[in-house]
């Protein structure tokens, strides 16, 4: 029986089909384009190499063409009875991810790897800014996710996907000297690997080094293709930057060029998040966005039209507040009450919360928006993303309190984050007030 990448037992007929479908793993894993190609090819080669189908499963999935990706789990499943536990397994976690049975998805997998450490594509499914856990509504997702990557790492070894990803749990959690290390070794390893290098983004805006994190990306972002997954994100994350050092204009043509909804190729969900969230951000620091919300609101309509998803409706929420639907506004947030009384909502009522402050925001009622969003923010967490994804609702938080005269409790929150890392965005918000 053939290995695959992992060392795993890989049932396939043809060598060729195996090759390629190693390669497209990596491809996956990395944030890196043509893995579809190379499935495809596997798949010609050997209809019945079961893991090929999942693999695409997955990567239909994250590509958010949902229906196709039941479809290639469906035909893994249909294979799956006549291979190994190992791959049995792999394919349940993946097909339950597909399918959007979270919870069972998050179980199986954290089963099927305390049995099988090294599968490297159930892992994916876990962990991550859009992972299973990171989704799941929990406050502590985190912690959950430096928990499970740290029990796993002596499994695997000094193996570049594995370190890319703890050192991004370590730098989410505050540890960041650890954590950096990490990244950095795994970008020496694998240098184009673009998880790696969102990672060590992140490890740059947690220790508030704007300059270095925006001369990184500028040196590793070259070469990168548009339609891999990643590059709207990490150009987001430049854009970030930007802002931080005080230049909107830089920020606004960076969203004009890889970030809005027009030219990103990214899913929906990260589309309208990185956009929304950036044009949000750039009126809080005073800049006129003109007509830039219109794409992000079209697309909130076409790809989230109800409430589904805490996370993207409350991106859809800024898109629709800040073009005046304040009716649309107003429904999002009703639809997330329902979904939570209802038990179905992962991120609970915090979600409501945030959406009706933001929609108060946008109508200039800020004593309406400082209450939503202050009861809201000590569980922010269970909406999902990452801390520098969550930072622009305690930045309307902020603002909120400051346009309501409660200035004080503004300062205090510039004062705690200015104490947890520089940042020349704080100090100019700090002494404006």
């Amino acid at each position: 029986m053939r290995l695959d990448r992992f060392d795993l037992p890989l049932t396939a007929m043809d060598g060729a089909a195996a090759t390629d479908y190693a390669a497209a793993v990596d491809l996956l894993l990395s944030g890196n384009e043509g893995a579809d190609v190379l499935l495809d090819r596997a798949i010609a080669a050997d209809p019945d190499l079961a893991l090929a189908h999942a693999a695409k499963a997955r990567l239909l999935q994250v590509a958010a063409r949902f229906e196709e990706a039941r479809a290639a789990a469906a035909v893994a499943a249909r294979l799956a009875p006549t291979l190994t536990p190992r791959e049995r397994g792999h394919i349940d976690a993946v097909a339950l991810a597909v399918g959007g049975r979270g919870s069972e998805a998050l179980a199986s997998a954290k089963a099927h790897l305390g049995r099988f450490p090294r599968d490297g594509l159930v892992l994916s499914l876990a962990v991550g800014v859009y992972g299973l856990i990171a989704m799941s509504g929990r406050c502590r997702h985190h912690a959950e996710q430096l928990d499970l990557l740290a029990g796993l790492a002596p499994s695997w070894g000094a193996h570049w996907w594995l370190q890319g990803f703890h050192g991004w749990a370590l730098i989410e959690t505050g540890r960041l000297a650890p954590g950096i290390d990490l990244v950095e070794r795994a970008l020496a390893a694998a240098p184009r690997f673009a998880h790696a290098a969102h990672a060590r983004a992140h490890g740059f805006a947690e220790a508030g080094d704007a300059a270095g994190g925006a001369a990184f990306l500028a040196s590793w972002l070259p070469g990168y293709a548009r339609a891999s997954q990643l590059h709207c994100h990490l150009n987001w994350h430049m854009a970030l930057c930007a802002l931080e050092q005080g230049d909107a204009a830089r920020a606004l043509a960076l969203h004009d060029d890889a970030i809005a909804p027009a030219v990103a190729r990214s899913a929906p969900m990260p589309t309208l998040a990185d956009g929304a969230s950036l044009l949000w951000r750039c009126a809080l620091d005073g800049a006129d966005v003109g007509a830039r919300w219109d794409g992000a609101a079209d697309l909130a309509r076409r790809a989230f039209p109800g409430p589904s998803l805490a996370f993207a409706d409350l991106h859809a929420a800024m898109a629709e507040a800040a073009i005046g639907d304040s009716a649309a506004a107003a429904a999002r947030a009703a639809g997330l009450e329902r979904l939570a009384a209802a038990g179905t909502l992962a991120a609970g009522p915090v979600a409501a919360l945030l959406a009706r402050g933001i929609a108060a925001y946008a109508a200039a009622r800020w004593d309406e928006a400082a209450q939503a969003l202050a009861a809201a923010v000590p569980e922010l967490p269970r909406i999902g993303g990452s801390h520098a994804q969550r930072a622009v609702l305690e930045d309307t938080l902020i603002r909120a309190e400051q346009r309501a005269g409660r200035t004080e409790a503004a300062a205090a929150r510039l004062r705690a984050r200015l104490a947890r890392r520089p940042s020349p965005r704080d100090e100019r918000w700090l002494a404006g007030a």
